[in-house]
């Protein structure tokens, strides 16, 4: 049951630091990240990246274009939690400007 707690640990530091990169903080989001290089990173202001190096690059990169910003929903599609291996698999709603504009848009990773 340990590894399941971990996990679960994991996903709610994932989440808040998310609420950080949308009001243009990315430092939560980097630490929460893996420190090695099985780590991918998808966000709608370029590719998935993958390895520890290009997600925090890219997670600079999309805070860069959020202010402002709130989280709606978290959505669990799927998830699985071994001794060896955990994943999730999520669809993210946030709130937040996005570039120099003045209204709001809804992104959902």
């Amino acid at each position: 049951m340990a590894a399941v707690d971990d996990v679960e640990e994991t996903i709610e530091r994932y989440h808040q630091a998310m609420g950080q990169l949308v009001n243009g903080n990315p430092e939560p989001l980097k630490e929460v990240f893996s420190h090695r290089d099985d780590v991918s990173f998808a966000n709608p202001f370029g590719p998935v990246v993958h390895g520890r190096d290009g997600a925090t690059r890219a997670a600079e990169g999309s805070a860069s274009n959020y202010r402002d910003g709130e989280i709606v929903s978290f959505e669990n599609v799927a998830r699985c939690v071994t001794s060896e291996l955990a994943y999730t698999v999520e669809v993210e709603r946030y709130r937040a400007r996005v570039g120099g504009g003045e209204g709001y848009r809804r992104d959902s990773k």
